[in-house]
Parts: structure tokens; C-alpha cells; sequence
């Protein structure tokens, strides 16, 4: 007589289907606990409401879990901990990526301090798998207590339209404070895409998918090693200098120029909708990934906030570790000035710029599109402060400040004298004098000034000439 073996209760079929989406095809394998909580006896699915395991993403390894709302809404228990932070060991210990799906209600109210004991195992586990590989968080469900601060200490955040996430609910806001709040106005993407606590919003778990997958293949597999290159494709456009109008006072958008760059279809921008007035994107440069900050004269003009420069700071200090070089589009007018700026830190933020370019030992190229002028020249990685190769357009202005106010301080008296010189005919002797791109290539301020044509070009050489140090 013999006796069946008992087998495992087949794991959650949503999350299983989302990781099989996630990972290429027929390469995921589930690595599952096959432990049920001992408080919830068999109730309890193995891995205790979640499943995780590896799979490949183009050829890649890659490590992921899924959070099952249908159990418990998610809620996170002492085995459900158990089984997300020994993934996150063995992703450290392979150097591959990790790729979260977090829905989860917070801490499981039945297991009381084993569950808030699991959610700091999991936020010193994700602290120190920081330093080995980049993690990527999926958001397509409610969130709420630490099922919020687990993805934020990830690198990249994608939420679904549909996706919620806070610290506290609406009910305990409206018991706390007496507040009426429904969760998308407390923590839907609209919210989080603005703060900077989303990087990516995507219409569905699909479209979420497949930011995921394409942020994975624009990162290193694990700290230190070189990305992955790609066949090089040509640009969308041809010319960059077709999108940036001649007169300095006429908006655009930087990404018109980007198209004319860089690959074609190689471009994922990061927090759009927050700070808009400076762009953080990657893409692939004749197939080498890179990082991308550019000043948005279509937001505020290409002005500098104090949102703006703790966007770009952070964004900086990410491509510094993940050893992606960063290509830097300039145009701004300065920094913003005013009461409500030095209220909101603009100093501390912009110290925190200076301080991540002057830090990032990646190869670090700037292109001067049409101005850059004061304290935002320095700090949009100007030579001085550590740009490898600094490129300027013929027409662009760069100097201390724009030329009619500069004139204003120069030549007060002269301006005060009737019969003497207009201030237009001052400035624009001062700017022929102190503004040109000659006059900064003269001076070493710019290494070589180029026509727009050729910016994609020299942006090549130059990685290319930089290869040697950085292991491309």
C-alpha cells in the first residue's frame, strides 16, 4: 500500500501570472517557502500571501515577488516577511535585480509584533541590497503603513492608474483629523507623480510591466558592472538644433532636441510631473546607456527651483551608482529668486546638486543648448566643477547674468545720464563682449563649441575616449 505525497497548494494565480509577464518567457521559477503561518494554520498559502522567485528579463537574471491581495489584502505576517527578505538575500548573493509587485494592507493586526519585527527585516534587507543591485517596485493596489515605505526605499516606483498608496487611510485620517478623504486624492499616482515619490505612472499592469522591464535593461545587473549595450539605432530626428528657437525669450521642449540625440524609442523619462522644469530620463546612446539631465524651458522657462535641483540631485547621485555616464542639456536662466524660494531650502537643495556632480566620478558631458547664466552655469556640471567635456552651440549666452541686467548694475550712472548710450545698445555690446560661446571657449569655461548637427556625434567620441576608466 502506498501513500500519497502531499503536495503544496498551487501558489495565487494573479500574482504568479503578473511575475511569468514580468520575466521572459518560460524562464521564471518559483521560489516559494512552502511554509504556512503557524497562525493562521491551513488557511495560510505557502509563502504566506506571497510568491517570489527568478526568472530572466532579455537574458538577464532577475529577481521578483508578488504581494497577493486576495489573502488578507495583502497583509505582510512573519512568514510572508520570511520569504521576501530571503529573496532579497539571494539576489544579493546572484548580483541580479529585484522586481517587486507590493499591494499589501500593512502589517498583519493577527501576529501584532512578528509583523511589524518582519517589516524592519524587509527595510534593512532592502537598505542593504542597495548598495549590491537596483530594485524596482510595481504598485497596482492599495498600500498603506509600511507596504508604503517598502517601495520607496527602492530605486524606481511604478504605479498603475489604479494604484493607491499612504501611510494611513482615509479612516484614520477622518478619525485622526477629522478630514474627509477618499485614497486617490490621498495616494493615487496623481499625488505621488507630483512629489516625487513615483517615478513612473502607467495606465495598467501591463503597461507597468513593461516600464519595469525597460528600466532593467537600461540598468547594470548589479553595482559596479558595466550596462548592457545594445546594437545602436539611429535618432527619431535628424538635428537637434531644429527644436531650440534662436530667440531666448520662446519656449520649447527639451525632449525635441533628446529625439535628435539619442536612440531612437530609447527614451524612458523618470518623475515627469514632478519639478517639470528639469528632465531625468535614460536612454542609450549609440546603445550605451546614459542618464539624462536637461533644464524644460517649457516649465517655468528652464529656471532652477528648489524642487527642481533635489530632483536633479537625487537623480545624479542614482547614475553616479549605477556607473551610467550623464549627458547634460543646459539651458536656464538661473535660479529662482524670491522669499518663497529661500523658505523652501533652494540653497540646501542646490548645494545638494553641486555636491552629487562634484561627487560622481562617471563620465559627466554637458552641451550649453541656448543660455546658461550665474550660479545655475556652475552647477549644471560645468568643467570647473567636473565635467569631463563641456560643449556649447554657436549662438548660446553664457556668463554671470543675462546682459540687460547685467548692463543695470555695470552701467547704472551711464544709464542715468540723458543723451548717453539706450540699455539695448549697452547690452548688447556687453554681450558680445562677456556672453558668446567664443568668449567661454576663449576663457576654458567650454571646451569646444560645435553646431547643433554635430552634438550627437562628439557626445560618442567622447564616451567612447572615456571608455577606458569606466569599463565600457
Amino acid at each position: 500500500m502506498t501513500t500519497a505525497t502531499p503536495t503544496a497548494p498551487a501558489p495565487p494565480e494573479l500574482p504568479l501570472a503578473q511575475l511569468r509577464q514580468l520575466c521572459d518567457p518560460d524562464s521564471f521559477r518559483p521560489l516559494r517557502s512552502g511554509v504556512s503561518s503557524p497562525r493562521l494554520g491551513a488557511r495560510a498559502a505557502p509563502g504566506d500571501g506571497v510568491v517570489s522567485g527568478a526568472g530572466e528579463i532579455g537574458g538577464r537574471p532577475v529577481f521578483c515577488y508578488a504581494q497577493d491581495p486576495a489573502f488578507l489584502g495583502g497583509s505582510l505576517g512573519e512568514v510572508h516577511a520570511d520569504t521576501i527578505v530571503r529573496l532579497l538575500r539571494m539576489a544579493g548573493d546572484a548580483g541580479a535585480p529585484v522586481v517587486g509587485f507590493v499591494r499589501s494592507g500593512g502589517a498583519r493586526l493577527q501576529e501584532g509584533h512578528s509583523a511589524l519585527a518582519g517589516y524592519g527585516r524587509i527595510f534593512r534587507a532592502s537598505v542593504e541590497l542597495s548598495r549590491r543591485v537596483p530594485q524596482i517596485s510595481i504598485l497596482d493596489g492599495v498600500s498603506a503603513g509600511g507596504g508604503a515605505y517598502s517601495p520607496a526605499l527602492t530605486d524606481f516606483v511604478v504605479m498603475t492608474a489604479s494604484a493607491r498608496m499612504f501611510l494611513t487611510g482615509p479612516q484614520v485620517v477622518r478619525e485622526a483629523l477629522g478630514e474627509e478623504v477618499d485614497m486617490e486624492a490621498l495616494g493615487g499616482p496623481r499625488v505621488h507623480a507630483r512629489n516625487g515619490v513615483c517615478q513612473v505612472v502607467a495606465a495598467d499592469a501591463a503597461a507597468a510591466i513593461e516600464s519595469a522591464r525597460a528600466l532593467v535593461a537600461l540598468l547594470p545587473t548589479s553595482i559596479g558592472s558595466p550596462p548592457a549595450p545594445t546594437p545602436a539605432l539611429a535618432p527619431a530626428a535628424s538635428d537637434p538644433g531644429v527644436a531650440v528657437p534662436a530667440n531666448p525669450r520662446k519656449v520649447y521642449d527639451v525632449r525635441d532636441a533628446c529625439a535628435a540625440l539619442f536612440d531612437a524609442g530609447s527614451l524612458l523619462e523618470l518623475s515627469p510631473r514632478w519639478a517639470p522644469n528639469m528632465v531625468t530620463a535614460f536612454a542609450r546612446l549609440e546603445g550605451r546607456p546614459v542618464g539624462i539631465l536637461a533644464n524644460q524651458p517649457r516649465s517655468l522657462g528652464g529656471v532652477i527651483d528648489a524642487a527642481a535641483a533635489e530632483k536633479a540631485a537625487l537623480f545624479v547621485a542614482s547614475c553616479d551608482r549605477f556607473r551610467l555616464p550623464l549627458v547634460v542639456l543646459v539651458d536656464t536662466p538661473g535660479f529662482m529668486p524670491g522669499r518663497r524660494q529661500e523658505e523652501l531650502g533652494v540653497i540646501r537643495h542646490g548645494a545638494a546638486l553641486l555636491r552629487a556632480f562634484a561627487a560622481a566620478d562617471v563620465p559627466k558631458l554637458t552641451v550649453v543648448l541656448r543660455k546658461a547664466f550665474g550660479g545655475a552655469a556652475i552647477t549644471m556640471n560645468s568643467k570647473d566643477l567636473g565635467a569631463d567635456f563641456v560643449f556649447s552651440w554657436p549662438r548660446a549666452q553664457i556668463g554671470i547674468m543675462a546682459a540687460r541686467q547685467a548692463v543695470g548694475i555695470v552701467h547704472r550712472r551711464a544709464l542715468a545720464e540723458e543723451g548717453g548710450p539706450s540699455r539695448d545698445e549697452l547690452a548688447e555690446a556687453y554681450a558680445g563682449e562677456h556672453l558668446t560661446a567664443a568668449a567661454a571657449a576663449a576663457s576654458g569655461f567650454v571646451d569646444e563649441v560645435i553646431e547643433p548637427g554635430q552634438t550627437r556625434d562628439r557626445l560618442a567620441w567622447a564616451l567612447r575616449s572615456l571608455g577606458f576608466r569606466e569599463g565600457f
